[in-house]
């Protein structure tokens, strides 16, 4: 008990710091322009049209870091600070959500995995928690708690899998991103040095998130398993 609660301590931390290095990241290559003069939207349509893809809209949402690729609306959704600005930061948040739409139209398998658990994800991220406690406490009282709680556990483990399962599609959007800025001569190499490492830190966040899961799923198969064995 007392370890979990230290290693949910550190996780936190650990996002916190990540979450705000990240922040200073975007926030220092915001500042530099780039030389192709390009706007973050005009990055991603470009990379759109280089690959091919005809059927991609590249929209404007609200927010900061609320960039998205849509599959099933097929929309690169891109926030106010990286649809219309035009530096370093815009051009690798841009590519890389153009990133996902290649792996969609290319059929990347790690993306339709992990898309074809989001329906299931979605409810599961709702109940997990709920049946769990539940199970637990009818545990107590009714035989049957304890395959109420096994089955929350479960919900919770789908979660963790898509954690999982999102690091790899991840990082290789960002790896795409990358390779086409470079291979396209879209930047200079300290422009492509900036992108790279404002990447590197986005990536991070999702290593995090999913360690927390991680642990967490680890702590409630304990509770649960691990009572029943004793």
């Amino acid at each position: 008990m007392v370890i979990y609660y230290l290693i949910i301590i550190v996780i936190s931390l650990l996002s916190m710091w990540v979450s705000n290095k990240l922040k200073s990241k975007f926030k220092t290559y915001s500042q530099k322009q780039l030389r192709n003069g390009m706007s973050g939207k005009e990055i991603a349509e470009k990379m759109l049209n280089d690959h091919g893809i005809r059927d991609v809209k590249v929209i404007s949402v609200r927010g900061s870091l609320t960039d998205h690729y849509n599959p099933q609306k097929k929309t690169v959704n891109l926030s106010d600070s990286v649809y219309n600005e035009r530096n370093a930061a815009a051009a690798a948040v841009a590519a890389h959500e153009c990133g996902h739409a290649v792996q969609h139209a290319q059929g990347y398998e790690w993306l339709q995995i992990r898309s074809s658990l989001v329906p299931m994800v979605g409810i599961a991220s709702k109940f997990s928690m709920f049946v769990i406690i539940g199970g637990l406490v009818l545990t107590q009282i009714v035989p049957y708690g304890f395959s109420i709680a096994a089955i929350g556990v479960g919900l919770f483990g789908l979660g963790t899998l898509f954690s999982l399962i999102t690091l790899p599609v991840e990082y290789d959007a960002s790896n795409r991103a990358l390779a086409w800025l470079q291979r396209k001569n879209m930047v200079s190499r300290q422009e492509l040095a900036g992108a790279q490492d404002a990447l590197t830190w986005a990536a991070r966040t999702y290593m995090v998130a999913a360690l927390g899961s991680l642990a967490t799923l680890a702590y409630f198969a304990f509770q649960v398993f691990g009572g029943r064995r004793s």
